[in-house]
């Protein structure tokens, strides 16, 4: 009794530790630029009840509209009073979501492999890392693992619930981000070849798939389900309908971008560098090792002639066509951020947890066994270690490989500051502040300033409009900013500005920002700390 009692404990265990890597403090680390984004986009869905979608920026609505349900049950009804907890706490759910699915492919993976799974997703450092970050990527993979979960089940016992679910996830997977065709691609090439090629070794999967014609009706149910989830999305249920169109418009952006693009564009071994070795100089070295190590060996088994023990042969090839094919994919387009690997990261844990059991029944001798116990321990702590250093250490800075472009701790100190000045203002919140920065690259100012109600956002200075007590801007346009401040005024009427820090300041690596505040707002300011 108390075995099957610490068994049926193990699951719950290893979920409590998923969440305690992915919950806690997430107002800790600086807004992403591509968080502010979502943040504003989502602020205008708050406040104004409406979401258009744009095919040239941003990605489908999906994540700003599962925002509204945390936004809704903790009273929030302006752009001003979101914190980060309100918009993070999406991805931590649908993080946590994606790892709750495997528990629908516990017939393919077993108990063992089910529990490997789970460690290996829930230890997994890019996993725990962007399931605190307010981009699309982890509904994405959520999402992808809703439709292959349905799609297995469907191949167990075929009924229209199964195609109908499967197809909601993909209605939804589709209405995420645009990548979502890759996606959807390589899981329809991956289960074409699986089930075509699986013949009579280890299964009886392919046998349960019905008559054709009954396939139809449920390919149908499975195309208009995903149809009309998508379209409720894109089309802001129904209030904008030109948002269906503009779904498919977008391919062409995006063929163009992912193709050529002056920004993120990286070598193919990008994603493999940050998965299997990343050491900054005079850092310590990351990688998703156990996870990368045994998947090979799970990919291998999938396509050996042997019997695999505890596992079809359908489930491991599907796995292993598709992560890949996922691999090859996102590693061509010559476009890329870190976040994308998480689509294929995490079918190579399914895979990495089938690795470890197939080297362990197939290992004879106990000690070769031993090294196979001692490795996956060892790759798990360092996991989980690095699972640690990534959310509550190392969650802005460079020696992290998941950290990209990100904002630095300079913004937040900023925030603050400015926070403090209109404190001594006599318009407080409506303090006028002035923001420069050619080509808009202002981010994520937006959202370390949503509580001020009157800021004004340019790209060059303009010179008709009267100097605001607090200047942000770039140092390309500080000249003219300087003209503006000095020469134009007559004399008599100019007024001196200091330098808001005595160091620089920058909104992320290489981007550097200057801030001038009104001497006579900056002497108010000290004389209310003396006091």
């Amino acid at each position: 009794m108390i075995r099957n009692l610490i068994r049926r404990r193990w699951p719950l265990a290893i979920l409590t530790l998923a969440l305690l890597l992915r919950l806690p403090e997430l107002d800790r680390r600086p807004m992403h630029t591509d968080e502010a984004v979502h943040a504003v986009k989502f602020g205008a869905l708050l406040e104004e009840g409406f979401y258009q979608y744009d095919p040239v920026e941003y990605h489908g609505p999906t994540l700003n509209y599962f925002t509204l349900i945390p936004a809704w049950l903790s009273g929030k009804c302006t752009f001003a009073s979101v914190d980060e907890f309100t918009l993070r706490i999406v991805p931590v759910f649908f993080g946590m979501l994606s790892i709750l699915l495997l528990a629908g492919l516990r017939q393919e993976l077993g108990r063992k492999g089910l529990l490997l799974a789970l460690l290996l997703l829930a230890l997994s450092p890019a996993m725990s890392f962007y399931s605190r970050y307010y981009i699309q990527e982890t509904l994405l993979v959520c999402f992808s693992a809703g439709v292959i979960v349905c799609g297995f089940r469907f191949l167990h016992r075929p009924a229209y619930r199964w195609s109908a679910l499967a197809g909601v996830f993909a209605g939804l997977l589709f209405a995420t981000k645009e990548t979502a065709v890759i996606i959807l691609g390589a899981m329809a090439v991956a289960g074409w070849i699986a089930i075509s090629r699986s013949g009579n070794v280890g299964t009886t999967l392919a046998a349960a798939v019905p008559a054709r014609r009954t396939l139809l009706s449920h390919l149908l149910l499975f195309c208009l389900a995903a149809l009309a989830i998508s379209g409720l999305f894109y089309s802001s249920f129904l209030s904008h309908p030109r948002g269906i169109i503009d779904a498919f418009r977008t391919f062409g952006v995006y063929i163009d971008r992912g193709t050529d693009h002056e920004w993120h564009i990286h070598p193919w071994y990008f994603y493999l560098q940050r998965m299997l070795f990343w050491r900054p100089a005079g850092g310590y070295p990351w990688n998703e090792g156990v996870i990368v190590g045994f998947a090979a060996v799970g990919m291998i088994g999938a396509f050996s002639r042997r019997e695999i023990a505890g596992f079809s042969t359908v489930f491991l090839r599907f796995w292993s066509i598709y992560t890949l094919l996922l691999v090859l994919s996102f590693s061509l387009l010559p476009y890329k951020t870190p976040w994308n690997l998480l689509v294929f990261l995490y079918g190579m844990a399914i895979l990495a947890a089938a690795g470890v059991l197939i080297l362990f029944h197939r290992l004879g001798q106990k000690p070769a066994k031993i090294l196979i116990v001692i490795l996956l321990i060892g790759g798990l702590g360092q996991s989980l270690w690095l699972s640690y250093r990534a959310n509550f250490r190392d969650d802005a800075s460079p020696v992290n490989p998941y950290v990209y472009a990100h904002t630095g701790k300079d913004v937040p100190a900023l925030a603050q500051q400015i926070e403090a000045l209109s404190g001594v203002h006599p318009e407080g919140k409506s303090m006028f502040i002035e923001v420069v920065f050619p080509g808009n690259d202002y981010w994520p100012l937006p959202w370390y300033l949503r509580d001020f109600s009157r800021v004004g956002w340019w790209r060059s200075v303009d010179m008709t409009v009267p100097p605001a007590p607090l200047i942000l801007l770039a140092p390309a346009v500080e000249d003219s900013m300087l003209h503006k401040l000095y020469a134009i005024p007559p004399p008599g009427q100019r007024e001196l500005y200091v330098p808001l820090f005595d160091r620089r300041i920058e909104l992320r690596p290489g981007a550097e920002m200057r801030a001038y505040v009104r001497k006579s707002l900056w002497d108010e300011y000290e004389r209310a700390k003396v006091f």
